[in-house]
């Protein structure tokens, strides 16, 4: 009978063992993934931003006296390449507080698009037509990447809270991951007056 009670115990203890490695190894896999698509959200951000000055030159030949927004445009970009997030303090703050950086650099995107409505030269500009192309493409694929991320974090995040791991993760130390959310101002929609 005690021979018994020992092996049931040692079968107890190495499926909770094997349980544990497996769900501990599944937490890194995942928050892997989570990380390595930051990495993807961090690029397409860069390639925005490496956009711009050629946009801002190009559109500098033709409107010269708009050096307001060429100000805040170079300002916006410098500010959003100096935030960054590590892929380990992805919280709601920091990742809150790159995101504005970001949308900053996106509304003094959106200034230095509406000077072209003035300048009928520049809309002509072969240069300035392509990087607008360029720089649609890219917004368009930070979009994408940013719904990628929110889908791996979610799916870390849900993996981390459902038992057992919810123990392992207490226990390694693997923390919730924070999700891109709409700002504030995306909540209504823009009035366009003729």
């Amino acid at each position: 009978m005690k021979k018994l009670f020992y092996i049931i115990l040692l079968v107890l203890v190495g499926a909770i063992s094997l349980t544990g490695c497996q769900g501990y190894n599944n937490m890194v896999e995942k928050q892997e993934a989570v990380t390595a698509q930051w990495g993807n959200v961090q690029n397409a951000y860069q390639h925005r931003a490496d956009l711009i000055p050629n946009l801002v030159n190009t559109v500098k030949g033709y409107a010269t006296h708009e050096q307001e927004t060429f100000t805040q445009i170079t300002e916006a970009r410098a500010k959003a390449t100096q935030t960054t997030v590590s892929p380990e303090n992805l919280t709601a703050e920091s990742l809150q507080e790159y995101q504005q950086a970001q949308n900053q650099l996106s509304q003094a995107l959106g200034r230095l698009l509406l000077i072209q409505e003035n300048y009928p030269e520049l809309k002509a500009n072969q240069n300035f037509l392509a990087l607008q192309d360029e720089l649609a493409g890219t917004e368009n694929r930070i979009s994408v990447e940013r719904n990628k991320f929110n889908q791996i974090a979610q799916d870390y995040n849900s993996y981390i809270r459902k038992f057992p791991q919810v123990i392992y993760a207490k226990w390694f130390k693997f923390e919730p991951k924070a999700y891109f959310e709409a700002i504030p101002e995306a909540q209504s929609a823009p009035q366009v007056q003729f």
